[in-house]
């Protein structure tokens, strides 16, 4: 008497219709949804790349700022230095052309201590 058995015959495995039907995207919408994705993947990574380069950038002008602002007090100070600088012949000037005044010539300076 033959034994019997509860094994199922064994089939051998259908290679898929196409690379759409092997990915389970047999139909329009199934591409669409996985373009959307494909979207939505794409701008989430450029919002993180702009965030980046914003701060990147805000980085670099505030750098920039405060070499500006170093760079306006050097020059408030050198403004300062010059007018200090240009007050002595101001003084010979006007002492020259409205008072009349001359330099005495070097042997009539008699020098005080």
């Amino acid at each position: 008497m033959p034994k019997a058995t509860n094994r199922l015959p064994v089939r051998p495995p259908r290679a898929p219709a196409s690379v759409l039907s092997w990915l389970g995207l047999q139909t329009p919408a199934s591409v669409w949804i996985l373009f959307l994705l494909a979207l939505v993947l794409g701008s989430g990574l450029s919002v993180v790349y702009l965030t980046h380069r914003d701060r990147v950038l805000f980085n670099e002008l505030q750098v920039l700022k405060e070499k500006a602002n170093e760079l306006d007090v050097q020059w408030g100070q050198w403004m300062i230095e010059q007018s200090t600088l240009g007050v002595g012949d101001r003084v010979e000037q006007q002492a020259t052309e409205i008072l009349n005044m001359q330099l005495p010539e070097v042997g009539k300076i008699i020098l005080v201590k």
